[in-house]
């Protein structure tokens, strides 16, 4: 099968195209045939290396997500048929024709196959920090970076609990964060000022999605570091703040609910796609941050 693979770690150069074999599903997998994978900025930090000391094997077909329909499956599997429409986390990496998994959804037939790509990283990752923040109705909350996948989502989860969002991006992506229900403003110099200034009885909690140094100013804007957590900033922990990675809350039946209101027009989701043969392109994006909303391959 055709797949993007990385031999050595380095810049999104190193991506290439590779003909590899076509995986096997074992007990409890299911192997899909892939019409549309999802990248996420985790993606180029395998690929740079950055966290060799998690990920160290190359050779490596990058992507944890997919949407697609299932060809074939492995010992056990019950609740799920041949010919599905799924989406779903990749054990396997998802930049390629065909990828294993585990965790699977079915698709809405008013889905289409790069938004279905959006969801199962970005909805498990919103949902988990929101449920370790406690946010409730309300509450507001400062989610810093908030126009990238996760951002896009977590602002409407969070509105949708009755919180008020102030989400923070660049000046291009102040009008896009107004449209999902956040009070935006913009990152960087005098944010402390500014958010103060939108809400003068404080923030009650911080969902860090830029890793950009804004845990500093959290930190002033909560009088500590309780309700802060990041899925970005690696000093995290030397800051006493609480850094999450995923999916630990992976979930079918979740996942399902996000899709159906994905399908239905009650969450929107933002989509750039990129053929698989512009992997590295799309990584390149990736990596320079900025992005709005969701980054997604096509396959086939």
């Amino acid at each position: 099968m055709k797949a993007i693979v990385f031999d050595r770690f380095g810049g999104p150069e190193v991506l290439h195209e590779a003909d590899i074999e076509v995986p096997q599903p074992g007990p409890g997998q299911v192997r899909v045939r892939v019409k549309a994978a999802g990248l996420n900025a985790l993606d180029g930090k395998i690929r740079s290396g950055m966290l060799e000391s998690v990920f160290p094997t190359t050779p490596v077909v990058p992507g944890g997500e997919l949407a697609g329909v299932v060809d074939a499956l492995g010992e056990g599997v019950q609740d799920v048929q041949v010919g599905e429409e799924v989406l779903g986390w990749s054990d396997t990496g998802s930049y390629a024709e065909y990828a294993l998994a585990t965790i699977v959804a079915p698709k809405p037939a008013a889905l289409d196959w790069r938004h279905a790509a959006a969801l199962p990283v970005a909805g498990e990752t919103a949902e988990r920090v929101l449920n370790l923040l406690a946010v409730a109705a309300g509450e507001t909350v400062l989610m810093h970076g908030a126009a990238g996948a996760v951002g896009t989502l977590a602002v409407q989860l969070a509105t949708a609990r009755g919180a008020r969002v102030i989400g923070t991006a660049g000046p291009g992506n102040q009008d896009y964060l107004a449209s999902l229900g956040a009070t935006a403003t913009v990152y960087g110099e005098d944010l402390v000022e500014r958010v103060r200034a939108l809400a003068p009885d404080g923030v009650d909690a911080v969902f860090d999605l830029a890793g950009k140094g804004a845990l500093e100013d959290s930190i002033t804007l909560r009088g500590g570091t309780d309700r802060i957590v990041t899925i970005a900033d690696f000093r995290a922990q030397q800051l006493g703040i609480t850094f999450s990675r995923g999916p630990a809350e992976a979930s079918s039946d979740r996942l399902a609910a996000l899709a159906q209101d994905a399908a239905t027009g009650k969450i929107v989701t933002t989509v750039t796609a990129y053929p698989l043969d512009q992997a590295a392109t799309a990584q390149q994006v990736s990596d320079a941050g900025h992005v709005r909303g969701k980054l997604v391959l096509t396959v086939g």
